[in-house]
């Protein structure tokens, strides 16, 4: 009975509260979760879809809402219609200081996937590239690696460009430019 009385006594203490004297300082957001704040804001968007052989690319207005959350996670919501059905997509993209990479997640409202990103920003401070591997088109039982690079034109304007690689060389499967609205 001692023993059960001490044990739990031990763990009472050790559930104690903290004095916030002694507890440690919140994180705080890196330059690399900074850079993402320039992506954050409502957009008009206009995507080209290629078409198939001999057809010309399929055009695709919508909006972009981004928003920054706690100032190191970019939530991103996309919403356009195509051929008469609505779309919504969202986007997260932060940073991670362990690996030193940014990371994210993006869902839509056509498939059940949750693909999950990992990349970097070029030396040019302009350029994110976030890699991905899905299914691939033609056999969705093997993989194929994607990337998503989004460049910054100006402090209003922005592309978004989707890639698959197929037999080695990578083929644009969405290009959407952005314009901030005022």
């Amino acid at each position: 009975m001692k023993r059960i009385v001490a044990t739990v006594l031990a763990a009472a203490l050790l559930c104690w509260p903290v004095s916030a004297e002694d507890a440690p300082a919140p994180p705080t957001p890196e330059k690399e979760h900074a850079w993402l704040e320039q992506l954050a804001g409502e957009w008009d968007s206009e995507a080209e879809i290629p078409g198939g052989e001999g057809q010309p690319p399929m055009k695709v207005t919508g909006t972009e809402s981004a928003r920054m959350l706690g100032g190191f996670w970019l939530h991103s919501e996309i919403r356009a219609e195509m051929m008469g059905t609505p779309f919504v997509g969202v986007m997260t993209v932060g940073f991670d200081p362990a690996t030193k990479k940014y990371v994210g997640t993006w869902v839509d409202s056509t498939t059940s996937l949750l693909w999950k990103y990992e990349g970097s920003v070029d030396a040019t401070g302009r350029i994110l590239t976030l890699n991905s591997e899905g299914p691939h088109p033609s056999d969705p039982a093997k993989t194929a690696k994607y990337r998503e690079v989004i460049e910054i034109q100006d402090k209003d304007h922005k592309t978004f460009t989707s890639q698959i690689e197929i037999d080695g060389k990578w083929e644009r499967i969405i290009k959407v430019s952005y314009t901030r609205k005022t």
